[in-house]
């Protein structure tokens, strides 16, 4: 196996693909990152891959190929080695059981692991359909932001993805706050109903690497096909990961249909001023918020201690409301909301609030809706 390829796009794919490397793999070869020069003519690739068993890796570059061949180094040492070389060509070749490796006056020998202890990487499963790759990035990370990150209950540890022929809708909770973000796909098939429960964290970092290209594919298996699966790709980038097999909240139960108050503001000056107000805020101490026609009076702290307030200008349609919630709950809400005005749907001080940004018609449900538990005050 002998190749040339530029030290960017080699320290770029390699860096890529150890992010489906193992932390403290289960067996040595999984620490290991599969490379496969081929040389097919008109199409000279070096496919890059990594697996752990529940997450799998690929990317394929163009280089030039003077050895095809295929061998299994260290992944990790491969990345800290790639990142760290001068921006030239890298010459990269086997011997034996010896790979080397020279960019420029650098030059690294690395011991190859066995290629026939590496497991067979899954295959990518039926294609469902595809979405603008940054519209999915960006509903991606609206909803990974209120998943559980408690491993005793992994059901809220992902993210549900819902398909209804051309509406994708994804939602996650962490029982204190529900995220929920419909968008329009491109379906394979426009009957197509799917349901699938991802690895929120996995699904974050997969959305959030495939904006190189103008759309991501998603895969899925089907329920009847034995182990689920889902699979995403888009820009010579592939990811597959296994789903959850837990049940998921009845969460649209949660989304209430009907308000006794609304009321609007500047987001960046809401957000601003949570910030600076929570400052005083203990651990788990909430922010309290009192909303009447024209303003909203935010504090934090009591007598004993440090305290803080703050008034805002704001529109309340409804009832007057006073209100107390997580601040840093409270935060990741407004952070996720893409609109210049933050919107607030009030039942009642005890029952959840509901946080959007002002749609551009005043009839349409919001396609983000943040949903955020009260805290007792």
């Amino acid at each position: 196996m002998k190749f040339r390829v530029e030290r960017d796009v080699l320290a770029e794919a390699v860096a890529w693909t150890a992010r489906s490397l193992p932390a403290r793999p289960s067996v040595p070869v999984l620490a290991g990152m599969l490379l496969e020069a081929s040389d097919e003519g008109d199409s000279q690739r070096l496919k890059l891959s990594g697996f752990d068993y529940e997450v799998s890796g690929q990317v394929s570059v163009d280089i030039d190929v003077e050895e095809p061949g295929t061998t299994l180094v260290s992944g990790r040492l491969l990345a800290e080695i790639t990142r760290n070389l001068p921006p030239r060509t890298v010459e990269f070749s086997t011997d034996g059981a010896k790979v080397t490796l020279s960019c420029g006056s650098a030059k690294f020998t690395l011991l190859t692991m066995p290629v026939e202890d590496y497991p067979t990487l899954p295959e990518m499963p039926n294609l469902a359909g595809s979405v603008g790759s940054d519209v999915f990035s960006a509903a991606v990370g609206q909803v990974a932001v209120a998943a559980g990150r408690d491993e005793t209950l992994p059901m809220l540890t992902g993210v549900r993805v819902e398909i209804e022929g051309e509406t994708l809708t994804l939602a996650s909770t962490d029982r204190y706050r529900l995220a929920v973000r419909e968008l329009t796909w491109n379906p394979e098939d426009p009957e197509l109903s799917a349901v699938a429960l991802v690895p929120a964290k996995t699904l974050a970092d997969t959305a959030k690497s495939l904006t190189g290209g103008a759309e991501v594919s998603i895969a899925l298996s089907s329920a009847d096909s034995g182990e689920g699966m889902i699979g995403f790709e888009g820009g010579g980038r592939r990811t597959t990961t296994r789903l959850l097999d837990n049940e998921f909240p009845k969460y649209r139960a949660l989304l209430p249909d009907s308000f006794n108050s609304v009321a609007e503001l500047s987001k960046s000056e809401f957000l601003d001023a949570v910030k600076r107000v929570s400052l005083v805020a203990e651990r788990n101490t909430p922010l309290r918020l009192a909303f009447s026609e024209s303003q909203l009076v935010l504090e934090a702290g009591t007598g004993e201690e440090a305290q803080a307030v703050e008034v805002l200008d704001a529109s309340l349609t409804g009832d007057d409301i006073q209100i107390a919630f997580n601040s840093s709950y409270l935060i990741d809400g407004l952070n996720a909301i893409d609109s210049d005005t933050a919107r607030l749907q009030f039942t009642t001080s005890t029952k959840p609030a509901i946080i959007t940004g002002k749609p551009a018609d005043e009839d349409a449900t919001a396609e983000y809706r943040y949903l955020i538990m009260p805290v007792r005050m």
